[in-house]
């Protein structure tokens, strides 16, 4: 398995957050955080970058539910979703593995969390 899945999209750069967004809003999950990365590399280093965000996806109960079983599992948390424009301009979404970054932690309490999460961020990539 990989740490993430992804799929080349055929939206715009700011279409594809909206679809991303709408579309991880039907499975339960909010952006909390968004980290443009092309913003910040400019700002910081003063370097040119591709469009590039980071979107910090949170489903509140599954993120209660891991906390309960793992109370340090906020280091893993939110689900990061990219959205990134590639070389040949093309938009492509990538979803962080829930069931990859829960094998690290080693608690078997997780597993149907992070399945769960896993179908439903899947779902949504698929939407797209």
């Amino acid at each position: 398995m990989s740490y993430h899945n992804s799929k080349i999209v055929a939206y715009s750069f700011d279409n594809a957050i909206t679809k991303v967004t709408e579309e991880l809003k039907k499975e339960g999950f909010g952006i909390l955080t968004e980290i443009d990365v092309k913003e910040t590399l400019k700002k910081k280093l003063d370097v040119d970058f591709r469009n590039y965000k980071i979107l910090g996806a949170c489903n509140p109960p599954f993120a209660y539910k891991a906390l309960q079983a793992e109370e340090t599992l906020g280091v893993l948390l939110p689900c990061n979703v990219v959205v990134q424009e590639k070389e040949d301009r093309k938009i492509q979404v990538s979803f962080v593995n829930p069931m990859e970054s829960m094998q690290a932690v080693k608690n078997p309490a997780l597993e149907e969390v992070a399945e769960t999460v896993s179908l439903k961020l899947k779902k949504v990539l698929e939407s797209l």
